[in-house]
């Protein structure tokens, strides 16, 4: 079983970048799709980006479309979120997830794995 660390969460002014990366162990990576999730205090967790196994295809929530780009690195186990044009609503606990398969997937409760997060805050 795959186990995930997210780091690169910050503090950044709106209108500023941040990349986010997820790095995870064992040697199976490429066989899982990836995902990642935010959650805001006093909100539910949800979905922002996707990424199939292989890179083939992509899929972006609507609030950040145009802004964050989902990649990864299957040589090295890492996935990657590059977030610009950043915004205060951005702000919440970024999650990264895995998941066995050979589409890309939208909902939490699809993803097998999951990090333990790490904090992203924009100020305005």
């Amino acid at each position: 079983q795959v186990q995930l660390v997210e780091s690169g969460g910050g503090l950044v002014q709106a209108g500023g970048s941040l990349r986010l990366s997820c790095a995870a162990s064992g040697r199976t990576f490429s066989s899982y799709a990836m995902g990642w999730f935010r959650q805001a205090p006093g909100k539910e967790r949800e979905f922002v980006a996707a990424i199939t196994r292989r890179s083939g295809s992509t899929y972006y929530a609507d609030s950040v479309k145009g802004r964050f780009t989902i990649s990864r690195d299957n040589a090295k186990n890492t996935v990657f979120l590059q977030m610009n044009s950043l915004k205060p609503e951005d702000t919440a606990l970024y999650y990264c997830a895995a998941k066995s398969g050979l589409s890309f997937y939208i909902r939490a409760s699809e993803y097998d794995r999951w990090g333990q997060g790490t904090q992203v805050t924009v100020s305005s």
